[in-house]
């Protein structure tokens, strides 16, 4: 993969991805998080390519202009923790701590945004883990590993190995949402498919799923959209 540059204001990071079953150039402009890419054949010249991400950079900057603004976690902001906007506010110590007010964050402005990504990827793991033992010590099976990790096109995983695999960001959203994503990945661990049979396993761990599981479709692509300045 290659980046170019196009000038202007601003100015466009497009990816550039070669692919050999293409036949075509091709552009996309994520909605998770504004990334463009074009894939273009494996042959073709980058300065072919050039020439098309220029010839497209209207439409490009069209659909940036309309995907929703990220949230930026700052110092004196807020930042999503378990479907609630969570203050953050100055705090004391060596790590963040959940106080009435909000998250008590110490440090200087610059280092709020990595604390609480920490914070938050060390919440996740810890609730997604116990979600997760609870399923399956209800089946009365067991799994390999469990990771959590930045996942942009999955929430969860479950491997044919049983290792389980979970989004962090799932600790931003309400808890039946994160314990409905563990029920499914756990699910999978009896039915390694999409069958009745499987979806009557994940309805016997959580009844009512339906209504996390809607509820991170329709607002799932917001919890991508936080950023931390990485």
């Amino acid at each position: 993969m290659s980046i170019i540059r196009i000038p202007g204001d601003p100015p466009l990071e497009v990816t550039l991805r070669r692919s050999a079953r293409a036949r075509r150039y091709s552009l996309r402009v994520s909605q998770l998080d504004g990334r463009v890419t074009l894939t273009l054949p494996q042959r073709a010249p980058e300065a072919d390519g050039l020439a098309f991400v220029r010839e497209k950079e209207a439409w490009i900057r069209r659909h940036l202009s309309d995907r929703p603004e990220d949230h930026v976690v700052r110092a004196g902001g807020t930042v999503p923790y378990e479907g609630r906007a969570l203050p953050l506010v100055p705090g004391t110590g060596r790590t963040p701590q959940l106080r009435e007010g909000g998250l008590a964050v110490p440090g200087p402005a610059e280092d709020v945004p990595p604390r609480v990504l920490a914070f938050l990827k060390t919440r996740a793991r810890a609730r997604l883990a116990a979600a997760a033992d609870g399923h399956a010590a209800a089946l009365g099976i067991g799994y390999r590993r469990l990771t959590v990790r930045e996942a942009r096109s999955r929430w969860g995983s479950c491997s044919s190995r049983g290792d389980l695999m979970f989004a962090w960001r799932l600790i931003m959203a309400p808890p039946e949402v994160l314990d409905y994503v563990a029920a499914h990945e756990v699910a999978h661990l009896v039915e390694m498919n999409h069958s009745r049979r499987f979806w009557a396993v994940v309805g016997g761990l959580m009844p009512g799923y339906e209504a996390p599981r809607a509820w991170l479709r329709a607002n799932g692509s917001a919890l991508h959209r936080v950023r931390f300045g990485d």
